[in-house]
């Protein structure tokens, strides 16, 4: 099993069914040797503008990826951790906390739609993929 954690850019590009993130979003979604991991900072970060947009849609989607989804709610673990990544890396604060909560969980993978000239390809806390790469 491939335990894997999307950035909210992969999420947030499969839930509005932009081209090119959808499909190869979908294609991850669709594979059964993968377990997805989140964190309530991604939730936070991706369901409450969909829900007060009334996006129906993005919400469904949202509400069946995160009911499926392994949870790491030790938000004071995943804060220190990231306080530290983001000194170490140079990682903005809710990367850091997206990628300790990955390293938290034990994710094999931490899936991003950020280019790799971007900080969170520096951490070493989790490989990053890069969803285009």
């Amino acid at each position: 099993m491939i335990r894997t954690f999307f950035d909210s850019g992969v999420l947030i590009g499969a839930a509005k069914g932009v081209s090119e993130e959808t499909a190869l979003a979908f294609e991850l979604l669709r594979d059964p040797e993968r377990k997805f991991l989140t964190s309530p900072f991604l939730h936070l970060e991706v369901v409450p503008k969909a829900e007060f947009n009334k996006n129906h849609l993005e919400t469904r989607f949202y509400s069946t990826y995160f009911s499926n989804a392994e949870w790491l709610n030790d938000v004071s673990a995943i804060v220190e951790l990231a306080r530290k990544e983001c000194s170490k890396s140079g990682l903005n604060a809710m990367d850091a906390l997206h990628v300790a909560a990955a390293h938290l969980l034990g994710a094999d993978e931490f899936i991003t739609t950020e280019k790799p000239s971007k900080s969170i390809h520096r951490t070493s806390l989790v490989k990053v993929v890069y969803l285009y790469g």
